[in-house]
């Protein structure tokens, strides 16, 4: 009798899963088991990258999925927190392989590439397919800024030790030192927001139900969540490292620049999935949700993730990351956290906002094409 309550009990939680949800478990699944077998039968390197790319992307889906259902029990503000936590594990898990694998071009491109996909490419389609839908859409103007204002603090922890080091000032051989230091100022910036954020601040996201992501979407029990988050991790672990294992052959293979691969297919590949939802939620009318849930990705890898891994770098036993990035990345955050502030603040978008920011996008991507 236990066992046949226990299999209802399981069998009830599964058919709160959406069709989207048990699709993409289905992907994971599969795309996990085929890397695997791929990367250790020395398969193909294109194939396995493609395959362990397919299986990052569902898997951090289903992590940004869990962390999500978790949040719904603590209130809007503690969801992004736990976001911000737990929902870049699969970026994160990349970062580390990839950096003890030297590939620190690849690492700096992927972060920067994960901020401006979200800020700019997400965003711009966002704008632009509610814009078309729904004409004009308005939305409240006090969380986007505050996100911008820190978005554009993250800019600056990037400009000062890479013009430090190009125009050749005293502080030019303390890179290192100095990518530490804005690392841990970018760091102690996210703990303070942490109390703003409990307390539904503007630094949080809206009080939307959870149902606004997805109608179809239930709660899930937390078991259910707890359980999806712990394998999903897990997984994106294993994925990383074989991702990362036939990177550097396809790159190869395929006469790909690290820039590029980091910025476009490697930034991509981690938050590919998570990113529809936001674009949903725009064509849903309801563009306060669908900017925060964009923005807040940007942001939780700016002020967390990105020095996260440059103080893990110390420890890792590959390659130091530092903070020291080209020009031209440089440039392309720079102008893509203006132009966003730009079409951010007045607190409304048009689908000609949209395209222009997927146009700037677009424009990046091409420049890095050849190194």
């Amino acid at each position: 009798m236990a066992k046949k309550a226990s299999g209802s009990n399981i069998s009830q939680a599964l058919g709160m899963l959406s069709r989207r949800q048990v699709i993409t478990i289905a992907i994971a699944v599969v795309a996990s088991a085929l890397a695997g077998i791929l990367h250790f039968a020395e398969a193909n390197a294109v194939l396995t990258f493609v395959v362990a790319g397919v299986a990052l992307a569902t898997l951090a889906a289903l992590v940004g999925d869990a962390t999500e259902q978790l949040g719904t029990r603590l209130g809007p503000g503690a969801t992004g927190v736990l976001q911000s936590a737990l929902g870049n594990l699969p970026e994160l898990f990349v970062g580390i392989f990839a950096l003890r694998a030297g590939l620190v071009d690849v690492v700096q491109s992927a972060l920067i590439g994960s901020i401006l996909g979200n800020s700019v490419l997400v965003l711009g389609l966002a704008f632009l397919v509610g814009g078309l839908r729904h004409g004009e859409q308005k939305f409240s103007s006090d969380p986007p800024r505050m996100m911008v204002t820190l978005t554009l603090l993250a800019v600056a922890a990037l400009a000062i030790p890479t013009l430090a080091f190009l125009l050749h000032t005293p502080a030019q051989p303390h890179s290192e030192g100095l990518s530490i230091a804005c690392a841990i100022i970018l760091l102690l910036v996210f703990l303070a927001s942490i109390p703003i954020s409990l307390a539904g601040g503007p630094a949080s996201l809206p009080g939307e139900p959870a149902e606004a992501i997805e109608a179809a979407e239930r709660v899930w029990p937390v078991w259910l969540a707890v359980a999806i988050l712990v394998v999903a991790a897990l997984g994106a672990a294993f994925v990383s490292e074989w991702f990362i294992a036939a990177l550097e052959p396809t790159i190869a293979v395929l006469h790909l620049s690290q820039a590029f691969t980091g910025l476009v297919i490697v930034a991509l590949a981690g938050n590919a999935v998570e990113h529809v939802v936001g674009i949903q939620l725009m064509a849903a009318n309801k563009p306060d949700y669908a900017i925060s849930v964009i923005m807040n990705s940007s942001l939780q890898i700016a002020l967390f993730l990105v020095p996260v891994l440059v103080l893990l770098s110390l420890v890792l036993g590959g390659a130091y990351l530092t903070l020291v990035v080209s020009p031209l990345l440089l440039v392309a955050l720079g102008l893509a956290a203006l132009l966003g502030t730009i079409i951010i603040y007045d607190g409304k978008s048009t689908w000609l906002e949209g395209l222009a920011l997927v146009g700037l996008y677009c424009i990046i991507a091409i420049s890095f094409w050849w190194g």
